[in-house]
């Protein structure tokens, strides 16, 4: 089996509040650390109430705290909501903190609606338009350049390992072109993840970063004791699913029984349109599903995305899931 990573989106869960989420990430990234995983990432995303990981090199250095091994990183860093400047001098901060155990993952979607941006203070199409530059002017800070006759001092020298993320082809063409690392988010948009893989390693250009292509993919998964209860934990993201695809996005509900089976026709097939790469079930099956995946897409690297309502049956899914694969 190749590396496995998590990724976590900092899940604030019905009755919970966000300090209680970010004691649950922490104690989340200890069991992956213990169970061997090799990164731990977690996801930029503003103005929800069910994710608090907004501030994400905030949420990093707490979890870089409360680890030791682990790979941190952002799974990823939003880059038209920010400027380059700005997210350089905080991940060359997080690398000297916690040395040889940052990743930055950038991706080009904002995320952001117009009210979003403007609370942001940005023109995000304008700064989606520069994503490519921006990137370019973030490894250039890293290296220690003075971009525009400016230095990032925090940012020279840092040895956080850039990945290009993404849902689309454009990604892909743009970590081939820089020779970076591809991370690809088929967990929520699956549709073109062979075609961005192929692309990905048919246009790679070998640089100082990456001397060939390493392509990861995001996979949601589940393991418990039973099918039955893998699926009935499951749920909880599954209701997430749907309430962002119909627009009342919140908080994890608890789990529900057959939850998928009482769903209407067309939110049945938009939830399994979604959820189309996923490995749910008993460690075995997890496994199978797992290997089957790896065997699709010749991944170098696997990163799970899993949430649940019980905090102790996330961390049980990757105990599970770990020992399935020793």
């Amino acid at each position: 089996m190749v590396p496995l990573s998590v990724l976590d989106l900092v899940t604030v869960r019905e009755g919970d509040s966000v300090a209680r989420s970010l004691d649950i990430t922490v104690d989340t990234a200890k069991a992956a650390e213990a169970n061997g995983f090799k990164r731990y990432w977690v996801a930029e995303h503003h103005g929800m109430a069910g994710i608090a990981g907004g501030a994400t090199s905030v949420v990093l250095a707490h979890i870089g705290n409360a680890t030791s091994s682990i790979r941190i990183g952002a799974g990823g860093i939003m880059l038209p909501n920010h400027t380059p400047y700005v997210i350089a001098e905080q991940f060359g901060t997080l690398s000297a903190m916690f040395p040889g155990r940052v990743d930055l993952g950038l991706g080009r979607a904002a995320g952001a609606d117009g009210r979003l941006a403007n609370a942001l203070r940005k023109d995000i199409v304008s700064a989606s338009e520069r994503f490519p530059q921006d990137v370019v002017e973030l490894r250039a800070r890293f290296a220690g350049q003075a971009v525009g006759g400016v230095e990032s001092p925090q940012a020279s020298g840092a040895d956080a390992e850039m990945w290009i993320l993404g849902s689309s082809l454009f990604g892909a063409q743009l970590a081939a072109m820089l020779g970076l690392p591809y991370a690809f988010a088929s967990h929520f948009a699956p549709t073109h993840l062979d075609e961005a893989a192929r692309i990905y390693r048919e246009r790679f250009e070998p640089s100082e970063f990456c001397d060939k292509p390493y392509f990861m993919a995001a996979i949601n998964v589940m393991a418990a004791e039973t099918e039955e209860e893998a699926w009935y934990l499951s749920s909880s993201t599954d209701q997430s699913f749907v309430a962002l695809r119909t627009g009342s996005p919140g908080k994890l509900q608890p789990p529900l029984p057959k939850y998928r089976e009482g769903l209407p026709g067309p939110a049945r097939a938009m939830l399994e349109q979604m959820r189309g790469v996923a490995a749910v079930g008993t460690p075995d099956q997890v496994r199978a599903g797992l290997e089957a995946f790896v065997a699709r897409t010749q991944a170098d690297e696997l990163i799970l995305s899993a949430s649940t309502f019980d905090p102790a049956a996330q961390i049980r899914s990757l105990e599970l899931i770990a020992g399935a694969l020793d």
